[in-house]
């Protein structure tokens, strides 16, 4: 196999486009055709009315107005729905009132935000695992500080009589000297 392989096609060729006015051209012959395939199917659906009003039963009429099927298309009849052509909606049609349908994400989305709401409304009310959790330690934590503050004012305490002791006795003894 050669370098590149099949990427680029052949590289001498031209490429051509075609020019607007070949475009439109063929619009407006797409556009007559159509007209006419519509003006022909209404004049046959006359006929096949006016040929079943008169003649009750005739196949060759249902066969004329009828495309050719192949294979056991013409046996079974099946509609793919993945060939339904897109209807056109009409202004008018459409609800503004209707409610909205939401997709999956954002069901998913509005649920998981709902859930949250509701964590935390029990939260701060102190009734989920972690919020208990919580609430011990910080009572073990309020109750080190106050074993702390209480420890720490009592060494106060004793350095102050210590010191008036101590001052005490130094006036004692500059009293002395005296």
């Amino acid at each position: 196999m050669p370098k590149g392989g099949k990427k680029g096609g052949h590289k001498g060729r031209m490429r051509t486009y075609t020019s607007p006015d070949e475009i439109d051209a063929q619009m407006k012959e797409e556009k007559e055709r159509k007209k006419k395939e519509e003006e022909e199917g209404a004049a046959v659906n006359d006929n096949q009315s006016e040929d079943k009003l008169t003649a009750s039963g005739s196949e060759d009429s249902d066969d004329e107005g009828s495309e050719k099927r192949k294979g056991v298309e013409g046996l079974i009849e099946i509609e793919n729905p993945n060939r339904v052509a897109q209807k056109a909606k009409k202004v008018t049609d459409i609800e503004l009132e209707a409610p909205k349908q939401l997709s999956r994400r954002e069901r998913e989305e509005i649920e998981k935000q709902k859930a949250k709401e509701r964590y935390m409304k029990m939260h701060l009310a102190g009734k989920t695992d972690q919020a208990k959790a919580d609430l011990a330690r910080l009572a073990i934590i309020r109750k080190q500080r106050e074993d702390a503050a209480r420890k720490k004012e009592e060494e106060r305490k004793a350095k102050e009589a210590t010191q008036a002791a101590a001052a005490a006795a130094k006036g004692l003894h500059t009293l002395s000297l005296k």
